[in-house]
Formats: structure tokens, sequence, C-alpha cells
């Protein structure tokens, strides 16, 4: 059976499908069936082979230059249906923000994104939509990361956020990995546009997890040159280690050395994920 990954967002899930004999190549629009009904979707790469029998819903024809304009057609009635819909949401005075809006390619299904503090009772709106555009209705409440995903932006490092820009999942990040990175755990440093923890700290936390291993603990005794001492600071990126010593007339020294200077108890905890903040 030939197989290919299709998109329907441009930084969306990617989903199998049955090429149903199209020989279809990356970057190819095409026309698939979902249990939402008919969707226009991209390519995301040449379809293969693969020796299955599972079932996978099919692709029903490789886009048309018709289809491309029907689909620019769909994408003005998506804001307008926006736009109304926010103004049916503020009539029916419920605490929602309605993010999104998006037809199936068939029309048969409008789907609204919507953000709220808590739980809404949309009975009374959700009427209103159907009798307004009339077609199956769905509202889907989602949080800040998704809300962050669909509108875009740029984040403090002054690129394009990772959401919106390439990031299909959203993976798991935790106020460790901050700490483990030796970053002020000040929110406005470590959180996005969404509130929520920088998706990038996921990026290099391997990284620093596994040197960190090969460094003392903060708050413990190494022994260095100049005598005993304790772990004040690991500068994970330089490999040293920041010692504090005691002096004679109560006060303190802090000096800094190499890991191949100094000895330490090695340490014997795994690196964790906890604090999951999604």
């Amino acid at each position: 059976m030939q197989i290919v990954g299709v998109k329907f967002k441009s930084v969306g899930e990617i989903i199998e499908f049955n090429a149903n004999n199209h020989e279809i190549k990356k970057d190819m629009a095409v026309i698939c069936e979902t249990e939402n009904g008919l969707m226009f979707g991209i390519a995301e790469a040449d379809s293969r082979e693969e020796n299955t029998s599972g079932e996978y819903q099919k692709v029903v024809r490789i886009a048309t230059d018709g289809d491309k304009r029907k689909l620019e057609d769909i994408h003005k009635k998506e804001q307008e249906a926006l736009m109304k819909t926010k103004q049916l949401a503020k009539k029916h005075g419920l605490e929602m923000k309605v993010i999104d809006a998006e037809y199936t390619f068939d029309m048969n299904k409008l789907t609204f994104s919507f953000t709220a503090e808590g739980r809404v009772d949309f009975r009374d709106l959700l009427k209103s939509l159907a009798g307004e555009f009339k077609t199956r209705i769905e509202l889907k409440q989602i949080g800040a990361r998704d809300e962050t995903k669909i509108l875009g932006g740029y984040g403090p490092c002054g690129r394009q956020l990772c959401c919106a820009n390439h990031l299909r999942d959203f993976g798991k990040v935790s106020i460790k990995m901050a700490k483990d990175q030796g970053l002020s755990l000040n929110p406005t440093g470590i959180n996005g546009m969404c509130n929520r923890l920088l998706c990038c700290l996921q990026y290099e936390e391997n990284d620093y997890a596994q040197v960190l291993q090969k460094m003392p603990k903060l708050n413990s005794k190494v022994k260095t040159p100049d005598g005993e001492g304790v772990c004040t600071f690991n500068n994970v990126l330089k490999e040293q280690v920041s010692v504090k010593f005691i002096n004679e007339d109560g006060g303190y020294t802090i000096k800094d050395y190499s890991l191949g200077e100094i000895k330490f108890e090695k340490r014997n905890d795994e690196p964790k994920q906890q604090d999951q903040n999604q």
C-alpha cells in the first residue's frame, strides 16, 4: 500500500493516508477523506510503499487549481465566521475569547477554537451558530499554548515563535530545566508569550543534564588544591565550579575551579522530569 503523510496546517500534526493509487510528491496539495469531511492538505513527503494491513483513510484526489481557488474563498468565509461568532458570544454574555474558525473543505463542518478561564455553557451560542451558518458546528476550548500557536508572534529572542514556526507537538517543559541551565526563575525570563514555560528550555536540556552529572551537587563539599570548600555554583558551559571557603575572620572567599582540579563525591541521581508545565 502507498502511504503519504499529510498536514492540514502549516505547523500541524502529520497524519498518514492511503495514497489511493495517486503518485504524490512532497509539497503536493491533496484532498483527503477524514472523519470530519473532506480536507485540503499538503503532502509532507513523497508517498511510500508500506507493507501494512492497517486501516487508513484515503487521499481522494490531487488538488486542482479550482480546489486552490475554492480554498481561498473558504479562508475568507472563515474570517467572516470568526468575526460573526465573536459578536454572538458577546451578545450571549459569554466570558470566552474566540480565536479561530475552520471549515472542512466540503464546508460540512465549522470548528471554532476558543479560550476561557473556566467551563463555558455555550449551548445557546451553539444554537445561534447552527442557525447562522447552516452546517455542523463544533466549539473547542483550547489552552494558552494552543492559542499562541494559532495567533503567532515573536519571542524574546527576536525570532518567530517556535510553536508557530516548527513545533508540531508541545514537549514536556519543567522548572528543573531552567534550574539546570542556571536561569533566573523570574517568570518574565523563563515564560513565553503564552505565559507558560518557554518551549526552547527543552532543546539543550539533555546536554545540560549530562554535564551536570559530572559536576558536584550544590552545597556539597569538594576538595580543591586550596583545601576543602563548598560548591556554590556550577557553570555548565565552561564546566567550571565555584567553591566557597570560610575565612578565619568569619568571612568567606569564592574561587572558580575546572572539573579536573577538584575532587568530590560523584552523583548517583538520574536526571528527572518534574513540575511539568505544558
